[in-house]
């Protein structure tokens, strides 16, 4: 079985950058889930939830990460913000590998996405209030979720990569 580095957390909070990064530093490809989807569907994700709503968006997920999970080889994941929200997705994540929370507090993601207009959750009066009820409902599922639980707020890069490659080390994903 694979063993994969699983990057899961709010919309905002580094999966893409953090995934990027350290697939130079561990030598590994990476794949974003939303990107992988955008591709295959041949439309956007705001495209996706305008034209076919946001569940069947979410059955997306669950089989693009089903399909990850039959991989034999191993590499980074950046999983879309919704991805653990769907149970059966969390019994997925769990055979994926090493599941890593980045967590941010709802001001540094406001700052990070409030000019992003591709985001369709956000579109909305009161994007930082959305943020914090979306949060409020996904951080513990977020947790249940993980392996590891880095606090991205008050760290650099080169920090939280190295607390990854520490904690697959551990697991012997390196």
């Amino acid at each position: 079985m694979s063993k994969h580095i699983v990057l899961e957390g709010f919309m905002g909070s580094g999966k893409s950058t953090v995934g990027i990064r350290l697939s130079y530093k561990m030598a590994m490809t990476v794949v974003d889930t939303d990107k992988l989807i955008e591709r295959e569907q041949h439309k956007t994700i705001s495209d996706i939830f305008s034209e076919e709503g946001e569940e069947a968006f979410r059955q997306m997920e669950t089989d693009c990460i089903g399909r990850l999970a039959e991989q034999n080889y191993s590499q980074i994941i950046s999983l879309g913000g919704g991805v653990p929200m769907r149970e059966q997705n969390r019994e997925i994540l769990k055979r994926l590998g090493m599941v890593v929370y980045l967590r941010a507090k709802p001001e540094t993601i406001y700052a990070r996405v409030k000019n992003d207009t591709s985001r369709p959750l956000l579109q909305c009066d009161d994007p930082l209030t959305r943020i914090r009820e979306l949060m409020a409902q996904r951080g513990g599922i977020y947790e249940e979720a993980a392996d590891v639980v880095i606090d991205t707020d008050e760290r650099n890069i080169e920090q939280i990569l190295t607390e990854i490659v520490r904690e697959a080390g551990k697991r012997g994903i390196v």
